[in-house]
């Protein structure tokens, strides 16, 4: 299958080819897909897109005119893509389901313990030779209540990791699994009351759009700690700005953000605009923002560049049994 793979980073390219060993004819790009370099899919049955890739409608009937039958994506969202489009233009969709959620969880928790125990500041301060406690104190996480908003494999991972911690884990999903270790489920309502400590494990989708906003905010504790590590637009930003500044918001851990689309994953220092909402953010010392980095482990990187070219595998399959079967069906006649 002859295939473009946009927003290729460096460090993905060793995954790719060990997962495809040459089975696929793969270009590989560093330009993301856009309006502009959709012409670079011309002559390719398939792209391999990313999560701040540009799929929009335009771009799919673009890929669609150029005879693209297959998009695959090398994430486990798929809100960058517009489905309907690719319906109607007979475009197939596939994502990477399940990654590593180790990854994800694992990172989430060390945001939690980096604010918890001002380990940015502390080490700041030690780079200068200064060693006083003063503005480091932070609290146990033993016996604390750590609220879970989804509980699919990464929202269970998180669970696991806190449980270990001796936390008390409740969580909320609206289509929960059956036996769900050690967790307690609960309303949202009850999540966002009772929870010291609230973590995001949900899909981006019109119901959880904005989920976190004045409203719900205004349930949770004084001095909660947020984290999010799903899809940046989960959380009104703009409103958890106000509760940073009342201080009804005691701490900020985020790996995504509403607007980091032609942001993140790039080298913005030297542009004179910067966001200015973001810019805000860092101004507090109780927030901690990375880059959209909660995947990047070589386990996980491995696991989706396997499954990415697993896509393309059943993908070709499919074609080949398509054609051995129009084949068949003309020699019969």
């Amino acid at each position: 299958m002859k295939v473009i793979a946009y927003s290729i980073k460096p460090f993905e390219k060793e995954f790719l080819a060990k997962a495809n060993q040459k089975r696929h004819d793969i270009t590989l790009i560093s330009n993301p897909l856009s309006s502009e370099t959709a012409a670079y899919a011309e002559g390719k049955d398939a792209v391999v897109v990313f999560t701040n890739d540009d799929v929009s409608a335009t771009v799919v009937n673009k890929l669609a005119d150029l005879g693209i039958k297959y998009i695959a994506t090398r994430s486990a969202g798929t809100d960058h893509i517009d489905k309907d489009a690719a319906a109607k233009r007979n475009i197939q969709i596939a994502n990477v389901a399940a990654y590593s959620p180790q990854a994800i969880a694992e990172h989430t928790v060390a945001l939690a313990l980096a604010l918890n125990r001002h380990t940015m500041q502390a080490n700041t301060n030690s780079h200068k030779f200064d060693f006083r406690l003063n503005g480091l104190i932070g609290f146990n996480f033993y016996k604390k209540t750590v609220g879970l908003i989804g509980l699919g494999n990464i929202g269970q991972a998180v669970a696991a990791i806190f449980n270990g911690f001796g936390c008390r884990v409740v969580g909320y999903d609206v289509a929960p699994t059956e036996n769900l270790l050690n967790i307690q489920l609960l309303s949202l309502d009850e999540v966002l009351s009772q929870s010291d400590i609230i973590s995001l494990h949900v899909p981006l989708d019109d119901a959880t759009k904005y989920m976190i906003n004045a409203s719900s905010i205004a349930k949770m504790k004084k001095g909660v700690m947020l984290l999010n590590t799903a899809r940046g637009a989960l959380i009104n930003t703009t409103d958890v700005l106000k509760a940073l500044e009342n201080n009804q918001i005691g701490y900020l851990g985020l790996d995504v953000y509403e607007n980091e689309k032609d942001l993140f994953f790039e080298d913005h220092q030297q542009d004179e605009l910067k966001d200015i909402i973001l810019q805000k953010l860092m101004t507090f010392s109780n927030v901690l923002i990375t880059p959209h980095q909660a995947f990047l482990t070589i386990e996980a990187l491995q696991q989706i560049a396997d499954k990415t070219i697993k896509n393309l595998d059943f993908w070709e399959k499919m074609d080949f049994e398509y054609k051995d079967l129009i084949c068949t069906s003309q020699n019969q006649a």
